[in-house]
């Protein structure tokens, strides 16, 4: 066990009390030798926050001394919450008072100020130390006049701007989109201080509002000199060794199938339907760490950039394009390395027997999600004789996708079926059309037998007892699963909840609710009850998939911790693993999960963020326009409407102006107090496009005059609007804009 670790333990414990350096070194039996290097740990441990020094020089970990360790959230109106470390702790809330100097994004520690220990009430803190600086580097417009200048942040959270003076603007212009490294950070009295480091153009130049969203979440772009060099070396030819020792599968039939743009594709697939009415699935995934070797620096790129990034008309790559796009993707008719897993399936669904092995492959055709299923859904006459040979491969492998849905639908995996749009942009990335995106049966194909393979590797490593990165997705947050519970209630559907919520219960609400107007909102409500999937070393299951053991395997072109598994699975194969090595890996398991669960939280984030943005641009356009949608959300301060294809505006509760509308929580509706008029979740309603704020991605309606909202009853509680009426006048007195 290293120093940190047992002076944590030890910090930990009930019976301890803060000490000083001299007292730590007494109980620790530190020589003169060790003492440099035990005041360094120590020095360290405060850096990083897990422990604290009180201002009589004495040591203690955090959450002993009434503090709490995380990241801020801060919010553009000045407050902020604390986002936890420590999983299952609630948030904090910070009065803008009391930010002393922190900006969003910043690694903070929080002195509870208020504490509701029966969690109904939220906490407040003051900040305290600020451990580390989340934004070194703003992205912002450059207002300036003749003798200095200020730099307004794009993100609205960081609501303090950047004072800039007239030798640090380095050529910005008025109006100019900048990138500012901060050189002095602000506290009460100061605002920032920093130096421009880059003029990226003017607002509107083509590209520049996704260039800066890459900008403000520190996504890579270019790769260095020297990774493209490194790239360059790496040979085209696969080496005679490699086709010796591997398993040959080149005379076997396989295909990829993508999307039309994708350009790194990683996996293949083969199926062989026995006589005995079994099937033989085999998963091929590029062989990427055949090139990419452990702390080569290519490994160290992969690492850090840990997943790609597609936002809309570009890709920022994992790995360079010589790769991506080339030797490692399963391209048609080419050579290729692979990781192959066979799986023997039968008819329930069950996985009788696997194999994994080092392969090499050679794909028969590179096939599109639109063309096969057009030959399967449409039963498209010419693309049929076109893949004359791979046809009756196309009918197995529905045939065995829809027996591997059905064994995973039995075992109360939940599967939610949310719209999905694609956005159009044209030749100067404005967005020119936005229109619904349906999964084809070719999708759901490739992802069925992604999932299987996924769990069959996982489950063989787990049994192999070597440290491994498994994806895990943990049991829903117990607070909102009971306010989720509440409302399937009093939408009048009766579900036998036991004490332990099983994803088939789960399963059972969704298929209740199955193409009905509220099918939509509870699937939202249900997604916002559930903890968010993320990499770990701990194999402790998924949730939604309802599955024991679960990975991400199949693609390492484009994720990290796939390319990190291939290699355990390799040298697990080969057996190559011995103690001093699994101790290894346990460390870069354990740094490779925090790594890319990180970088894919902010990977997601920044598509979001791109999305909504072209969503924002688009409705810009259709100012005055009318449309028909669905409530999706109905909150304090108005409802939000969602479209057909996906945008979302909000219509304010003060354009609610036929009437006093009183918010009801338990049934997320509004209710009018004269006309009694519902505005429910799921409702189809009319509205007008009145605004949108670009800035801040919103969209928003107002409702067309002829709407009428229905005066719907609320099943489970008839007594509800009398009741709320009760309460009317001091609602009115402390009613509070909660925008």
């Amino acid at each position: 066990m290293g120093m940190k670790k047992t002076l944590l333990n030890f910090m930990r414990e009930e019976a301890y009390r803060p000490m000083d350096i001299q007292e730590l070194v007494t109980v620790f039996d530190i020589s003169q030798e060790e003492y440099k290097p035990f005041k360094k740990t120590l020095k360290t441990m405060e850096k990083e926050g897990t422990i604290i020094r009180t201002k009589k020089d004495k040591f203690g970990i955090p959450e002993r001394m009434g503090l709490v360790r995380g990241k801020l959230q801060a919010h553009q109106k000045g407050f902020g919450f604390l986002i936890p470390e420590t999983e299952g702790e609630r948030d904090v809330f910070i009065p803008s008072s009391f930010m002393n100097g922190a900006m969003n994004g910043d690694k903070i520690l929080v002195q509870v100020t208020k504490e509701d220990k029966n969690g109904t009430k939220k906490r407040e803190g003051e900040v305290v130390d600020i451990l580390e600086r989340g934004n070194s580097k703003i992205i912002g417009i450059y207002e300036g006049n003749k003798n200095f200048g200020f730099v307004v942040p794009e993100d609205t959270r960081l609501n303090q701007d950047i004072f800039v003076s007239k030798k640090d603007k380095n050529g910005a212009e008025d109006g100019d989109v900048v990138v500012v490294e901060i050189t002095r950070w602000p506290d009460q009295r100061r605002s920032p201080e920093g130096v421009v480091e880059q003029v990226l153009g003017k607002k509107g130049d083509k590209g520049l509002d996704i260039l800066t969203i890459i900008k403000k979440y520190g996504l890579p772009e270019e790769f260095s000199e020297k990774i493209l060099s490194y790239a360059e070396g790496v040979s085209e030819t696969i080496e005679d060794k490699e086709y010796r020792r591997r398993k040959d599968l080149r005379n076997m039939k396989m295909v990829t199938i993508d999307g039309e743009d994708a350009k790194d594709l990683d996996d293949a697939v083969s199926i062989e339907k026995l006589e005995n009415g079994t099937f033989k699935l085999g998963v091929h995934i590029a062989d990427v760490t055949h090139y990419v070797r452990e702390q080569s620096p290519l490994d160290k790129e992969a690492f850090d950039r840990a997943t790609s990034v597609y936002l809309l008309d570009r890709v920022i790559p994992m790995l360079p394009r010589k790769l991506s796009n080339g030797i490692c993707s399963l391209n048609p008719s080419v050579d290729r390395l692979t990781l192959s897993c066979f799986m023997t399936i039968d008819q329930s669904g069950k996985i009788i027997d696997h194999e994994i092995a080092e392969t090499i492959i050679n794909t028969t055709a590179r096939m599109t999600y639109t063309d096969v299923t057009k030959i399967l859904k449409d039963k498209d006459a010419e693309l049929i004789k076109k893949y004359e040979n791979l046809h009756q491969d196309f009918l197995d492998m529905e045939e065995l996708c829809a027996i591997l849905r059905n064994k995973r639908m039995r075992r109360g995996a939940i599967d939610f079926d949310f719209p999905e749009s694609k956005i159009i942009l044209n030749e100067l990335g404005k967005p020119v059309d936005i229109k619904p995106y349906e999964r084809g049966i070719a999708n759901k194909i490739i992802e069925e037998f992604m999932l299987a393979a996924n769990e069959t590797v996982a489950e063989y490593m787990h049994w192999a007892h070597m440290p491994f990165v498994y994806r895990i997705h943990e049991e829903p947050d117990e607070e909102k699963l009971t306010k989720f519970k509440e409302f399937v209630y009093n939408l009048g559907y009766g579900i036998r909840w036991t004490q332990d919520v099983q994803p088939k219960l789960l399963q059972e609400v969704l298929e209740k609710v199955k193409g009905k107007p509220e099918e939509p909102v509870v699937s939202k409500l249900l997604l916002r009850s559930m903890m968010q999937a993320k990499y770990s070393p701990e194999c402790v299951g998924h949730f939604g998939l309802a599955a024991k053991y679960y990975c991400h395997f199949t693609s390492p072109i484009r994720r990290y911790p796939d390319l990190q598994i291939h290699r355990i699975i390799k040298e697990h194969l080969n057996a190559k693993i011995d103690e001093k090595r699994a101790e290894k890996l346990a460390v870069i398991v354990d740094q490779t999960s925090k790594q890319s669960s990180e970088r894919e939280r902010v990977a997601e984030q920044a598509e979001r963020e791109v999305d909504d943005l072209k969503k924002a641009e688009y409705m810009q356009n259709r100012i005055g326009e009318e449309f028909e949608g669905m409530i999706s959300s109905v909150t304090s301060f108005g409802i939000f409407v969602q479209l057909p294809n996906t945008i979302e505006g909000l219509v304010h509760i003060t354009e609610l102006d036929d009437d006093y509308y009183i918010y009801d929580e338990a049934h997320l509706c509004l209710i009018g107090e004269r006309t009694k008029k519902v505005y429910r979740l799921g409702a189809v309603v009319k509205v007008k496009c009145t605004k949108v704020d670009i800035d801040n991605r919103e969209v928003y309606f107002n409702l067309t005059e002829e709407e009428e909202a229905p005066k719907t009853e609320i099943k489970a509680n008839k007594k509800l609007v009398d009741e709320l009426l009760e309460v009317k006048e001091e609602m009115k007195t402390n009613y509070v804009d909660e925008e």
